[in-house]
């Protein structure tokens, strides 16, 4: 595969969107980025923090460090399916070669939303 073919986001939508699970737990949906005001909750957000070539051979990058935030927002009438849907994004960023490593819970006063930020990591070969 070349670094021009691999599209990190595609494959994170792709994989949480094929998680039934999981998408019957977030009626708000999967977002790049930020969602609408009117989405309604709990919904997950994912944000691509870093891409970057990691290895190189004949001067090529044939790996990529690649790493996302994940973010669970929920209101308080449906926090309590916060850790199912925790333990489910878990799993289906394992299924496709990713480590979390960092996790935060968190409340956003102003908005009155709980927030569970979620990163992961995973060195992908792209080329060589």
């Amino acid at each position: 595969m070349s670094v021009d073919a691999f599209d990190a986001k595609k494959e994170l939508l792709q994989a949480l969107e094929s998680n039934e699970t999981l998408v019957s737990l977030v009626p708000g949906g999967f977002h790049n980025l930020r969602a609408s005001d009117s989405a309604i909750f709990p919904r997950v957000v994912y944000t691509e923090i870093h891409n970057a070539d990691d290895s190189f051979a004949d001067n090529e990058a044939i790996s990529a460090d690649i790493r996302f935030q994940i973010s669970i927002f929920n209101q308080e009438e449906n926090i309590s399916s916060q850790t199912m849907i925790a333990k489910e994004i878990d799993k289906t960023m394992k299924s496709i070669g990713y480590a979390r490593y960092d996790s935060i819970d968190m409340y956003e006063e102003n908005e009155r939303i709980y927030h569970k930020a979620m990163r992961y990591q995973k060195i992908s070969y792209i080329g060589g």
